[in-house]
């Protein structure tokens, strides 16, 4: 049940009101004040406010002001019995959702009330939706070094300092990011990612600062730069080792002045962001050798958090494949499948060159290409296929015999790793329906997934039977 508040000066306004609303199964309060209204909007959770504008103690547009800096998405309708269009358009301006005139009609106001609850159940409901979309994945293992991580993000989230993040590609240095913006004061702010190494030297500056309109050749428009685009929360600027000593000296200036200046302008806009960077390079190197400047890495390592490679805490990776097991096969739609004992020691003893992105793509692979159980065979067969693992050599079933699994691939012909899996779940599938005599249903219960789904994986990969 929806619960309104009712403010206005007027008692025989407020009785009416409240008859109407209590009859339409809402529940309702009223005060008599502003002062008194604005203190009830603090301390309890209104899902409408009905406001007249014209009362004693407290004007109603100040009311509307300062319950809306308390509770911004409270839908406001203001009522006044001295309603003008410049009044409407005030109130509109100060964010109230709509405007009624005193006496107010039955019809009209409970249309708007009803729309006004609607449009605060919308702004509700997608604010939910983009927490879970942008839900931040938890730093996982139990091992010393990663503890010692989340006892420092704890620790440094909550103040504005800044962090320099170091650590192997692949490592997880933008998910310690994430966790420092999402326990700082800024996490209702933006969190702006910038990959130094993925943009080219000469645009680098135009995507951090902005530029005006005609300043170099290909600026047809103005844009608005990433420090402005994060202003009031963080930039994160990721591989920072790459980028340029030219774009280095502007960042610092930023840093020392809260300031930037557009490429091609020549006013100064201020910025209040806070920086975390990151780097796989040893910057202290990169100074000796000229390419990073001494005086921006003091400005970045107020804080460093170091992120160990995975092989310096191998205990970690059972929970981590298991955690990335679960996430992949609902992703799939299919149920959990399992590792075995010696399949996950195995995990463990790999060389993970390409550290934890690199388990997510190798437990992605498994679960396509191995059976209900993951084995140390799949593990080991699996492991490298692009290196010297045969995966389609002659393979021990899980029964013992032997049978010829996937074939002999030519991997140059894949342009990305999608290409591959499309290609890898096809010939699997297309394996287990030749052993099974195209039997749909003891395929599907085979390769532990629903029959609906093999259909639409048969139609997607253009699988027909071949009939002698």
């Amino acid at each position: 049940m929806a619960k309104l508040l009712i403010i206005d000066d007027e008692r025989a306004i407020r009785s009416t009101l409240r008859e109407i609303l209590e009859y339409e199964n809402y529940e309702v309060e009223d005060i008599d004040n502003g002062v008194d209204g604005l203190d009830l909007i603090k301390k309890k959770k209104y899902d409408l406010v009905l406001c007249d504008i014209k009362m004693n103690k407290m004007d109603g547009m100040e009311v509307l002001e300062q319950a809306l800096a308390h509770s911004p998405d409270l839908p406001f309708i203001m009522i006044s019995g001295h309603g003008t269009v410049e009044t409407a358009i005030e109130a509109s301006k100060k964010g109230a959702f709509d405007f009624i005139s005193k006496p107010p009609d039955l019809n009209r106001l409970l249309i708007t009330v009803r729309n006004a609850l609607d449009r605060g159940t919308l702004v509700t409901e997608t604010k939910v939706l983009k927490r879970k979309v942008s839900k931040t994945r938890d730093i996982l293992g139990s091992s010393e070094n990663i503890n010692k991580i989340k006892e420092t993000i704890e620790r440094v989230a909550p103040t504005e300092a800044r962090v320099l993040i170091t650590g192997a590609n692949g490592s997880g240095k933008e998910l310690v990011a994430r966790w420092l913006h999402e326990k700082s004061h800024r996490s209702e702010s933006p969190l702006i990612e910038v990959n130094c190494a993925a943009i080219p030297s000469e645009l680098i500056e135009s995507e951090l600062f902005g530029h005006e309109k005609g300043s170099f050749t290909s600026a047809v428009k103005q844009r608005i730069g990433k420090f402005e685009l994060a202003n009031g929360g963080t930039l994160f600027l990721d591989e920072i080792g790459d980028m340029s000593l030219s774009a280095q000296a502007k960042v610092l200036r930023a840093l020392q002045e809260h300031k930037i200046t557009r490429v091609g302008g020549e006013k100064e806009l201020e910025v209040n962001v806070r920086v975390l960077a990151a780097t796989n390079k040893d910057l202290m190197k990169e100074i000796e050798d000229g390419n990073f400047r001494m005086d921006l890495y003091h400005r970045l390592n107020v804080i460093n958090i170091h992120v160990p490679h995975l092989t310096e805490r191998r205990e970690d990776i059972p929970e981590i494949a298991l955690s990335f097991l679960e996430d992949i096969c609902k992703d799939y739609g299919m149920p959990v499948k399992n590792i075995s004992d010696a399949g996950m020691v195995a995990l463990q003893n790999l060389p993970w060159t390409g550290n934890v992105r690199e388990l997510h793509n190798m437990i992605e692979r498994l679960i396509i290409l191995s059976d209900k159980i993951i084995t140390e065979h799949d593990v080991r067969a699996f492991a490298n296929p692009g290196g010297g693992t045969n995966i389609g050599a002659a393979t021990p079933g899980s029964n013992g015999s032997t049978a010829t699994s996937v074939p002999a691939t030519n991997y140059d012909k894949f342009n990305n790793f999608q290409d591959y899996k499309d290609h890898a779940e096809r010939e699997f599938i297309k394996f287990k329906l030749e052993k099974n005599n195209w039997n749909v249903s003891k395929t599907a219960d085979d390769i532990d997934i629903q029959r609906s789904h093999l259909y639409s994986k048969i139609e997607k990969f253009g699988l027909k039977r071949v009939t002698e």
